[in-house]
């Protein structure tokens, strides 16, 4: 049975650390505009502040709904379900507020000293309500660990903000004097691989056309981040082709005497119209 609390109850503290994933669901407030889902799933990304507030660290994507439409009215969901363990799903209520990558806040929250690669803003969330149910349709699933390819691909896109910055302070350590340089040319003037850019091109309206990453390009021109990422660690092994039936070894025996059988009739068969002719 479900039930409601006014807080999130100090028993499910942990429950949320230990979770692998949970999901983010937003809506802009036009009835004919589009509702948001996004799963999020990288390691130590979600923070228990108390029972009435959380965050978490908003990596980079492809689309920006979740940072327009709570800029926009501030209405958010967040879902955890157990796959492993007693059943149960978890969903918090709130009003969220966005502090983009470089704002004081931002800095508060992300220390650049444990920030993730692609990092473009913290969500915060201050929880109204809580809703727990039972969970039995839920599959249980055995976690393997988490992908890699996004912060992989991140920290590569950051290296190209690091090697700008380092080419910009030889010739100026002005900071702000860079910045407003680069500002001034437009976004002819930012390197093709670089975050800032893709930040520019994809994440600056929802796809409803509301306002996306406000302040977050200028800021890296200021700052960008330090790497923290260390591409040596482990990664996951793809397991290709595991739909495909195994051939055991009574079929792998039939399949191999059907092949023989067929050159062994073929070549017979040659031999006999050889002799014929």
């Amino acid at each position: 049975m479900g039930k409601f609390y006014d807080d999130i109850p100090q028993s499910h503290f942990e429950w949320i650390k230990k979770q692998h994933m949970f999901w983010v669901a937003t809506a802009p407030l036009s009835a004919q505009s589009h509702i948001n889902l996004s799963p999020k799933g990288t390691a130590n990304c979600f923070h228990v502040v108390h029972s009435k507030q959380v965050w978490y660290e908003d990596l980079t994507g492809s689309g920006v709904e979740t940072i327009s439409h709570v800029r926009e009215n501030g209405r958010i969901t967040v879902m955890f379900c157990a796959f492993e363990g007693p059943p149960r799903i978890l969903r918090l209520f709130g009003v969220g507020t966005v502090h983009e990558y470089g704002s004081p806040e931002y800095n508060k929250l992300v220390l650049a000293a444990s920030r993730k690669p692609g990092s473009r803003a913290a969500i915060v969330i201050d929880v109204y309500q809580v809703g727990t149910s039972c969970g039995y349709a839920v599959p249980l699933y055995d976690f393997v660990m988490h992908r890699t390819q996004h912060l992989r691909l991140s920290n590569m896109v950051e290296n190209a903000e690091r090697a700008l910055a380092a080419v910009r302070n030889q010739h100026n350590p002005d900071q702000e004097h860079n910045a407003s340089l680069v500002r001034g040319g437009g976004e002819a003037s930012i390197r093709q691989t670089s975050l800032r850019k893709y930040w520019l091109l994809e994440n600056k309206n929802s796809v409803d056309g509301l306002p996306g990453l406000l302040t977050a390009p200028d800021a890296m021109l200021v700052m960008p981040p330090q790497s923290n990422f260390d591409k040596d660690g482990p990664r996951p092994m793809l397991r290709r082709g595991t739909n495909v039936p195994s051939i055991g070894p009574d079929r792998k025996s039939f399949v191999f005497g059907f092949m023989l059988g067929a050159v062994i009739v073929f070549a017979i068969t040659k031999f006999a119209g050889g002799l014929k002719g």
